[in-house]
């Protein structure tokens, strides 16, 4: 990149980072307590419920690591990316909005308190909250890194950058200001990835001779999105699947933008947009990596889209792109901050020194804003401590999967089972699952498993092992 691009691009990022500070303070003005802070009053309507939905899926495992994945391993690695995470958001929408919405909550954790009482509040808290410490490590240092690649700026230097950038704006508006900086980051994201899958398909001789060449040209393996050969190879798919689709319904994350939506019906659609769209647009930078090895053979197997912009986009658009990029990212960490923030302070925190606290002039709206820092800073040192711890927290996207979705599908659509039910659910599904983390099983019963039996996946049977917990406690409590 010459100097003059440089400079350019310097100054539209910074521009780009004042723009993302001045809408986190003009959002500070709308928010006078904490519903406000939390879920924007409860008054997002479709235009801006869909558009923050949309924007928190994406980030830098779709846009990068997802994109590397397919290229390398073929249609079958978009198990998780896209196909889990969009229908995860459907599934949302069919199973949890409607209910979730009109109960009228703040946080995941409320529905816990409510339905299973409050030592259930506690875990599932507990349980959630360091879940979010790897994603938000893992964005702080996709966005580290394209700063240093850019600019030259020094990784530590960059991680301090983007934690403050993501923590200031969030800190200001809460809901308000995550979601309005939202819809101009998915706009920018959208525009950014039409852009260079036109510019790439152009490239293949058009759009429809290029996708006609990217199928020819692939291995027939590659083409295979649902393997079936082996029982064992389709039961690890399944579980990838589940994994996406699955252990992100208990998300803070998600369940914080039905509780903003000014109406059930709202709630609802924008997980049903949101959904469809993610699956549509996610599948183009899909597409864009299948098409490298066509355009550039021996092209490094990472960093498949940053390599293709450079190489096809004018200097211009290759600007524009980099801050595409870089929305993505910021889009996820403000969200990603917020969600375990909102935990922290309403389920654990002021609880638990709310009235202590009261007396000296405290507030449930300041707490929220001090478990923001708290969560942000918790992850910057995450990322300062390396890829190793941080690669192994985010091993807790399964978390969900295993502790917290029995209780919450099985606890919403169904008056069986107390709060004992949903405690052994939480500790059966979570402790059975870090017993396989810690071993290093990559399949259920790892080692123990009978010789020439099929491998089951992890995460779904440890949350099966919490269902069946679940069920026995309670017929127990019935007596």
């Amino acid at each position: 990149m010459s100097a003059q691009l440089s400079t350019i691009l310097a100054i539209t990022v910074i521009a780009y980072a004042a723009l993302m500070l001045g809408i986190g303070w003009w959002a500070r003005g709308r928010v006078e307590s904490t519903e406000d802070f939390l879920v924007a009053g409860r008054k997002l309507p479709l235009s801006l419920a869909t558009p923050t939905l949309l924007a928190t899926w994406f980030g830098a495992g779709t846009l990068l690591t997802a994109t590397d994945e397919v290229r390398a391993g073929g249609l079958r690695m978009a198990a998780l990316e896209p196909i889990g995470a969009g229908l995860c958001l459907i599934l949302a929408g069919l199973l949890l909005a409607p209910k979730l919405w009109r109960m009228k909550l703040l946080t995941l954790g409320d529905f816990y308190r409510n339905r299973f009482g409050v030592r259930a509040e506690r875990l599932s808290a507990a349980l959630m909250v360091p879940s979010y410490f790897g994603w938000i490590a893992a964005q702080y240092v996709a966005l580290a890194h394209m700063l240093e690649i850019s600019f030259g700026l020094p990784l530590t230097l960059g991680l301090v950058l983007v934690a403050a950038i993501g923590i200031a704006y969030t800190l200001l508006g809460g809901m308000w200001s995550v979601t309005a900086t939202d819809a101009i980051q998915i706009a920018l994201v959208i525009l950014g990835l039409l852009a260079l899958a036109w510019v790439v398909l152009r490239e293949l001789g058009g759009p429809l001779i290029g996708l006609e060449r990217i199928w020819t040209a692939m291995p027939a393996d590659k083409r295979v999105v649902i393997p079936h050969a082996q029982a064992g190879e389709l039961l690890g798919w399944l579980g990838v699947l589940a994994v996406g689709s699955l252990g992100n319904l208990p998300g803070q994350e998600l369940a914080q933008r039905m509780f903003a939506a000014r109406d059930e019906r709202t709630a609802v659609w924008a997980c049903h947009l949101s959904g469809l769209g993610y699956l549509s647009i996610g599948m183009l930078p899909l597409i864009v990596g299948l098409a490298a090895d066509l355009l550039v053979p021996g092209a490094p197997e990472r960093s498949t889209l940053t390599t293709l912009a450079q190489l096809f986009l004018s200097p211009g658009m290759a600007v524009v792109f980099t801050l595409v990029l870089m929305s993505a990212v910021l889009s996820t960490i403000d969200s990603a901050i917020l969600s375990p923030s909102s935990v922290l302070a309403q389920n654990l925190a002021w609880p638990l020194l709310g009235a202590e606290l009261e007396p000296r002039g405290w507030t449930p709206l300041r707490m929220n804003r001090l478990c923001v820092v708290v969560i942000g800073l918790g992850a910057l040192v995450t990322a300062f401590v390396g890829e190793d711890a941080y690669s192994l927290l985010e091993e807790a996207y399964a978390l969900g999967l295993v502790s917290l979705l029995v209780p919450l599908l099985v606890g919403l659509h169904s008056e069986r089972g107390r709060e004992r039910a949903a405690l052994v659910a939480m500790v059966v599904g979570t402790g059975s699952w870090v017993l396989h983390l810690v071993s290093g099983a990559e399949s259920f019963m790892g080692s123990w498993w009978p010789a020439g039996w099929v491998p089951l996946p992890v995460g779904l049977c440890c949350a099966g092992l919490a269902g069946a917990g679940y069920v026995i406690t309670a017929q127990l409590e019935l007596g």
